[in-house]
């Protein structure tokens, strides 16, 4: 049973001020927002090493005025982004939770990076799909796992309690709907609860449950998963169960550009350089610049299921910033050749058709006239002898979709009322890429985690300091 009611008179110890279920980025930034704002926090993390999805991706977060941005002479605003996101997802968004993720984007990383020490810089040299300006924020190594190790290392020193090995199994809530705590579970099977004057639900989505992704993302059923396998949908039954607000289901994070059989997320900025994918046909697709989400499903429905991404040397050069790319090349999945004929011949593609690939490029670089996908060539990002390629699937990253909540992180039950004190943020809660897998703007993940975790994390911190008894 996920969620248990509350017996009157029963008491629950320990009890702590906010008690916050998940350790990826969005509890440790929730508990360090909340921490800072004077409430003492414990995070229980089901696993014995805080990873999370964030462990998984690039670690890229966008937010608009920056001191980042500011000192690179960039013109971002928080109303250019909120257009930016809204128009990625077609306007399907709650408004109101676009806009504060975008005013409060440049303050957060800001105040990680003055006040925690996390070691931002702005990614430069691209524009991922849908962004009018750079707007990315990264640590050093562009990774996600070292994202990870700055967020743990900014909660240690921050004398957060974080409770490892820990997976929760339900909720208790009384009459009044306000939780009083959880039960969790230990690896040898033993359970434990604690009580809670708020409850901060970051545990992301259902990406790793088989049943829910079959039920509500069926064009991506049968795709790989490259998500955290913790992600088993625990707030949507959750919230299910309390009779809260799920909104956006369909909505997720694919990826069309996963290297296989290696596993080595490619990034996507090869595509927005000026690199292609080829099915095995030796023909495009699709836009590569119409976005890397949308892209997951158009890559599975190719003949066998992978893609060839193809680039060249400049774009190699580049892609050696990206730590994933290295890996991948160490790996043997980069290969390179020094021809259209070598390659044709060593992929196994029809050299003709891959020959007019290329020509239809440059006949539509010397046009300045889109193609039949909609992208326009430059001359001078078209690819160039010798050639690199990666075989590529698509997968699916993670869900998008979930409890409904306001502006201020507050999960809303099916009437739009809040609950008592009950919160959530990042992949729990519902997100800001609309429906289906085209709304997603690169980063949005990460925002909703990042951002909408401090604002939840101060919210619940407030909430914590004003709220009465809670004894039933």
């Amino acid at each position: 049973m996920p969620v248990k009611p509350v017996a009157s008179g029963e008491v629950f110890e320990p009890e702590v001020p906010l008690l916050i279920v998940g350790g990826g980025a969005c509890g440790l930034v929730a508990g360090l927002a909340a921490k800072d704002a004077g409430t003492p926090v414990v995070i229980l993390e089901r696993d014995a090493i805080p990873r999370g999805s964030t462990f998984m991706s690039s670690g890229f977060i966008p937010a608009a005025g920056s001191r980042f941005q500011v000192e690179k002479g960039i013109p971002d605003t928080a109303e250019i982004m909120a257009a930016d996101i809204q128009r990625k997802n077609g306007a399907e968004a709650d408004p109101v939770v676009v806009e504060t993720l975008a005013k409060h984007s440049g303050r957060v990383i800001d105040w990680l990076a003055e006040v925690h020490g996390i070691p931002f810089s702005l990614v430069e040299g691209f524009l991922y799909p849908g962004h009018s300006h750079l707007r990315m924020h990264a640590t050093p190594r562009r990774t996600g796992e070292e994202l990870m190790g700055c967020l743990l290392t900014a909660a240690e020193t921050a004398g957060i309690d974080l409770l490892t090995d820990a997976k929760t199994v339900d909720l208790h809530v009384d009459y009044r709907r306000r939780v009083h705590g959880v039960g969790f579970e230990r690896p040898d099977g033993t359970r434990e609860r604690v009580g809670c004057r708020a409850l901060l639900l970051a545990c992301n989505g259902y990406g790793g449950d088989v049943e829910l992704v079959a039920r509500h993302l069926p064009a991506v059923r049968d795709a790989l998963y490259y998500g955290h396998e913790g992600n088993q949908g625990d707030a949507v039954r959750w919230g299910e169960a309390l009779g809260a607000s799920l909104k956006d289901l369909g909505a997720y994070q694919g990826h069309g550009s996963l290297a296989t059989p290696q596993q080595t997320l490619i990034s996507w900025a090869l595509m927005m350089r000026g690199g292609i994918q080829v099915n095995n046909a030796g023909q495009r697709f699709s836009n590569e610049h119409g976005g890397y989400s949308e892209q997951a499903a158009k890559v599975l429905s190719q003949p066998g299921r992978t893609v060839w991404a193809v680039f060249d040397t400049a774009i190699h050069d580049a892609a050696l910033e990206f730590e994933d790319y290295r890996t991948a090349q160490d790996a043997g999945a980069v290969r390179i050749f020094a021809s259209l004929t070598a390659m044709a011949e060593s992929l196994n593609l029809p050299l003709d058709a891959l020959e007019r690939t290329f020509a239809e490029m440059q006949q539509h670089a010397a046009s300045g006239r889109p193609d039949a996908f909609g992208r326009t060539f430059a001359p001078e990002t078209l690819l160039s002898e010798p050639y690199y390629a990666v075989r590529v699937t698509g997968a699916l990253f993670h869900t998008q979709g979930g409890l409904e909540i306001d502006g201020s992180g507050r999960v809303l039950d099916r009437a739009g009322t809040p609950f008592p004190n009950l919160y959530a943020a990042g992949g729990a809660a519902r997100g800001v890429s609309g429906s289906g897998d085209s709304g997603y703007l690169s980063g949005n993940g990460l925002l909703s985690a990042v951002v909408m975790g401090a604002i939840a994390g101060r919210t619940a911190s407030e909430g914590v300091r004003s709220s009465p008894d809670l004894r039933p």
